[in-house]
Parts: C-alpha cells; structure tokens; sequence
C-alpha cells in the first residue's frame, strides 16, 4: 500500500464488484485527538466500471485505547453487500463491498465508519462507477478431439496430461505439462512436435529425471526473458518457482528449482497457478486460490525474478468458483491493453470454463468482459464451443490451458483477431475416483467468432 503515514498501520479497503483494483491517493491523516481515533482514506475519488473493483488504503490511528475497532459503510448503491475483517489490537484489518453486476454507472458517496465502542470517526469517498466492456456477440469456437494424452512407462504411470504452456520455437511446438500418476503424484513433463496434427506422437521427457525436479513441480509457464536472453520455467511447488535454461529444448539443463519468495506471504491464505507476464518496466506475479480471490505481486525489470512485493488482492468473488484458477494475463498485439482469463466453475454440475477481463495496465483494474463472462456466455466454454468435423464430443470442461501466443518473450503477446487455446479437457463418463485420477487430456480450440465481425471494445478501441 501507498501514501501512508510512516509507522502508522494501515489497512486495505477493497471496494470489490466481483473484482478488485484502483488508484492511489495523497491525502494526510488527521492526528486524533487525545483518547480518540481517526481514520483517513488514501484517495477522495475512486472510479470503478461497471462489475468491477476499486481499492483505497486506510490508516486507523488510536490514542488512548487498545480495543478492537469495528467498521460499517453507508451509502453504497443498491445490490452492493459488504463483509468486514475487523482490525483487533493491531490496528490490521479488511473491508471488502461485493456489488451485484447490476449496480448500475454513476456517482455515488458511500462512507466508511469505525467504533471501538467508545470512540467512533467517519471518512467519506465519491465512487464513480463507469461503463463495463462490452461484447455485442458471444464468442464461438470449434476445437478438435485430444491430441495429447497420457503415455505411461514403466517408472511413470501417469493417467493425465494436464495444465499445458506452448511456444512455437525453431520451428516446432514446445509444450511444458502437468502429470498424475496413478498414485496421485504430480510432476511434469516435456513435449514438441513440429504441427498440432502431430503431438500424439510426440515422445515425453518426464522432468523428474531433470536435477531437482524429483518430487511436486507442477503447472508451468515458459518464456524467454529477453533482457537477461535465457528462459524461464515458472511453476508450482507449493510456492511459485523457477527455474533457467539457454535452451528449452533441452529439458534436461534447467537449473534446479528456486524460490521467488522466501516465505509464503502472510497476507495469502492459499495460492497456485502462478502466471509472469511482464511491460517494459515491471514484472508481475499473478496467481489464485481456489477461493474466489486473485492476487498480483510486482518487481522492476531490473530486479527479476527477485525483489517481488507483497502480493495485492486485485479481484474478488463471492462465490469461489467465480474466480477459481489457472489465470493467465497477456498483451494483446496491436493495443496497449492486458487480457486476462481466469477458470471458473459453473452449471449445475460445476462444469470447468474460463472468464475473460481487460485493463489498461497491468497493475490496474481489470473490467470484467460482458458476453465473456459467465457459464451460459463464456469466454471458452462448454456453452461457445462445438466440436470439428467427424470429432466426437470429448468433454464438457474446458479447463487449465494457454491460449498461443505470437511470440515466446516476457511480454506474453497474443492476437485477438486469431486466437486459439490450448486446454485441457477430460471424459465426462471416466467416473475418476479423485480429481488426480481425472484422465485429463489435452485439445485445441480456435476462436471463430472474429471470422463473423465480433468485436469488443474496452473505451473506443476495438480489440477483436
């Protein structure tokens, strides 16, 4: 958090419409009078579309007593709801205020009031709530039958392929996946191919025979890192890690794994799925939780891959499914604009799809798309998607992929007006004992709609 006065605690107010985000103020606090409390916002202005998020800091001061504070709002429009992580002795503490996406654009002035039961102080905001994106026309996509699937051996009983990254480097497909085996084991593997019709055949190299791979390592992200010229292979072992090679064609050479956090963060009760992409001055972490929250780190260029920050909640949902896992944030060619997914669970049977979001930065607010954004209108989806000539229908989810990118660098950059995902999708008539047994495999689907003039525009810019 920003513009706070020093040694004062400070906690984080998130003004959250099924997300998170927002601007920083530089207003100071006023000192309490003696035996009272204050409390001062960090921004006087927050501007939020429509079921999106923004976020402001606030800084509790005491004087005179120790008790637990707590807090209220007034004055948020209708559909909004609050809950409240109350701050105790420490002066440590969470607002959260949840808006149903019919909360409509418009001004309101909702205010923030604290008690400890004796002493009480309020702060006002002004909360500008703007037009969301907008997407005219669902998206549509045909995707083919698995091309990917498991190959067990003698030392890797695997039943899944799973959680894939691709690049197309040296004329070839290079494909980083997920495995389980069939005592609920997960590791990794490594795959290339030269065109899509021929990763079936493609042999696997299983990355626990690379030094210090053995053991948990699992959902990857690959990259070049062009201002050091090598690759980076991001993964989950528990904690985010990573690891470095010239070459990744050679699996074998990747350096063992390192840490990009010493511990994890107090802040983060749960996290997975770590994604890096990065602008020309910073890098960003971003990861889920399972939960219904998704948090960005930052380090500078310069300092990669150490000196990550404290991780920020940037979205939340209030249902967990809603934000659930597997997000991936891109740039989109031709625009200064990000583009993020993030899988969710829906349905009546908890069906797997992804959500789609658009920022202006990556360290800004991320609008939820309309028409992109839900289980009946999906970015990708059992709902927006059928299944090529002469393929039989595989699967129902359309779970952790990668949607292919233009090139291979930290800038994760992919074309709107040709898109195709890489996703992982699974049998619904296997019946799998647990979610490691889910014979998961891996297919491609390609967007369709752009070929019929769809567009989505986030301002004026059209950016499909």
């Amino acid at each position: 958090m920003k513009n706070l006065v020093p040694l004062l605690p400070a906690l984080c107010l998130l003004l959250s419409f099924i997300g998170c985000g927002g601007g920083a103020g530089n207003t100071t606090v006023t000192p309490p009078p003696p035996n009272g409390i204050s409390l001062q916002l960090s921004t006087s202005t927050l501007n939020v579309p429509e079921g999106s998020s923004a976020s402001a800091s606030v800084t509790v001061v005491r004087t005179g007593t120790t008790g637990s504070v707590t807090f209220s709002m007034a004055g948020l429009p209708a559909g909004a709801t609050v809950s409240y992580l109350n701050p105790e002795a420490t002066n440590s503490g969470q607002i959260i205020v949840m808006a149903a996406p019919t909360v409509g654009a418009g001004n309101y002035a909702p205010t923030l009031q604290a008690t400890d039961g004796t002493y009480s102080a309020s702060s006002s905001l002004s909360l500008v709530v703007g037009a969301a994106a907008q997407a005219p026309d669902p998206y549509a996509w045909t995707s083919t039958g698995p091309l990917v699937s498991a190959i067990p051996d003698a030392t890797h009983p695997i039943v899944s392929v799973k959680d894939p990254t691709a690049v197309f480097y040296n004329n070839q497909w290079l494909v980083y996946a997920t495995t389980a085996d069939t005592s609920g084991n997960w590791n990794m593997v490594y795959l290339n191919f030269p065109n899509w019709n021929q990763a079936s055949a493609a042999q696997p190299y299983y990355m626990d025979a690379t030094p210090g791979f053995s053991g948990y390592h699992c959902a990857p992200e690959l990259f070049y890192f062009t201002p050091q010229n090598q690759w980076y292979l991001v993964y989950q072992s528990g904690p985010p890690q990573y690891s470095t090679a010239a070459d990744p064609t050679q699996p074998q050479t990747w350096t063992e794994p390192q840490s990009f956090f010493a511990s994890q963060p107090s802040n983060v009760s749960g996290w997975l799925d770590f994604w890096v992409t990065c602008d020309s001055a910073n890098c960003y972490l971003f990861f889920t939780d399972d939960g219904g929250d998704f948090y960005r780190s930052q380090t500078t260029i310069a300092s990669f891959p150490n000196g990550f920050n404290t991780p920020q909640l940037i979205m939340q949902a209030t249902t967990a499914g809603d934000l659930f896992e597997a997000a991936r944030v891109y740039s989109l060619e031709g625009s200064t604009q990000y583009f993020a997914i993030v899988e969710a669970l829906g349905g009546p049977y908890g069906h797997r799809y992804f959500r789609a979001f658009l920022a202006e930065s990556l360290d800004g607010i991320w609008t939820p798309v309309t028409g992109a954004n839900s289980f009946a209108a999906p970015f990708l989806g059992s709902n927006d998607v059928t299944f090529d000539s002469g393929v039989t229908p595989w699967t129902l989810d359309f779970s952790h992929g990668e949607v292919l990118r233009t090139g291979y660098d930290e800038t994760l950059q992919i074309d709107p007006n040709n898109l195709q995902f890489l996703y992982q999708g699974d049998n619904p008539a296997a019946n799998a004992p647990s979610y490691s047994q889910i014979p998961w495999q891996l297919g491609l689907a390609t967007a369709t709609s752009n070929q019929n003039g769809f567009r989505i525009s986030l301002g004026s810019w059209p950016i499909l």
